[in-house]
């Protein structure tokens, strides 16, 4: 098979949705790179007011300024935050309830992969503190703002490689023993377990919450895994472009039969096996528990009072 078939094979699927987004107003994190970038671009393209949540801002003004330029949408805006540091995380979220009235769609994209044990600004093991919890922390802060705006969608970027190992609650964060790469997988599986369980939270409230797998694609997220980076170089055509890479998460924002399916997992632009752990209810509130209980919040299913960003 000629490369630019393989290339083919392996593209996915394609948002065919037309929607448009003029009045919509959207959050990203790691918007700067890879398919969160493109994410940015296509809903910019769409209409939408794009905040760009960016750890490092110097390039997340640069990509901004090309979404700009690219797509004439002016309302692409980049604002700091580190997902890695809590205080940051509630920094991001008390300018933006100052700032921004709205918010319809929060993408949970950024992530870590990392080639060793790294612990975050507040302690916690690097995967399953920036995948999870501080995606999980962000949304907790802005929910009130999306049930303001319903419907409104909150879409985490996932893997199917939370197939691949369970959540170890015995050794949630390398206490015990620590390999890199199944960390991660944990933290991918955590962002399906907190999907759902969040959509069980949402009911009745407008608020969507739905998982993806964007594919493998080549981006800049396996520069710190010395085994991503071989596989990359070795068989690059089975890695997905960064715009093909967000098809899903662009079909999961935008596709107009979502509009009231929640707690779902998606892959190539439509919905996905979910491995059984993944699917495993008392996993899910056990993880939701600790998760509130590491963040130190109270999360109940009625309201998220804005207080909690001075907590």
């Amino acid at each position: 098979m000629k490369t630019k078939e393989r290339r083919k094979w392996f593209a996915g699927g394609v948002c065919t949705s037309t929607a448009m987004l003029h009045g919509k107003v959207v959050v990203i994190t790691g918007a700067n790179t890879g398919i969160g970038k493109e994410t940015a671009r296509e809903l910019a393209r769409r209409g939408a007011r794009v905040i760009m949540a960016c750890r490092d801002t110097a390039k997340g003004e640069a990509a901004a300024c090309e979404i700009r330029t690219e797509t004439g949408n002016q309302e692409v805006i980049v604002k700091e935050m580190d997902l890695s540091n809590s205080k940051s995380i509630r920094k991001f979220a008390e300018n933006f309830l100052k700032e921004e009235k709205k918010l319809h769609i929060l993408i949970n994209n950024a992530g870590a992969m990392m080639g060793h044990y790294t612990k975050t600004a507040d302690g916690f093991e690097m995967h399953i503190g920036v995948n999870h919890l501080g995606h999980f922390l962000l949304t907790f802060l802005l929910l009130d703002r999306l049930k303001q705006s319903a419907p409104a969608r909150i879409i985490n970027v996932s893997s199917m490689t939370h197939a691949f190992w369970k959540i170890n609650f015995q050794n949630l964060q390398g206490e015990r023993w620590y390999n890199p790469l199944l960390a991660y997988f944990q933290s991918k599986l955590a962002n399906i377990l907190f999907t759902r369980e969040l959509a069980r939270h949402l009911q009745g409230t407008g608020v969507t919450a739905n998982a993806l797998h964007p594919g493998a694609v080549l981006s800049e997220l396996g520069r710190q895994s010395y085994l991503v980076s071989i596989l990359q170089a070795a068989i690059p055509f089975v890695f997905k472009t960064s715009k093909e890479g967000a098809q899903t998460t662009v079909y999961c924002a935008v596709a107009e039969e979502l509009t009231s399916v929640s707690g779902e997992y998606f892959s190539d632009c439509k919905p996905a096996w979910v491995a059984p752990q993944g699917r495993d209810e008392n996993s899910a509130k056990k993880l939701w528990q600790i998760s509130c209980e590491l963040l130190g919040i109270q999360w109940d299913s009625r309201v998220c009072s804005e207080q909690s960003l001075t907590t």
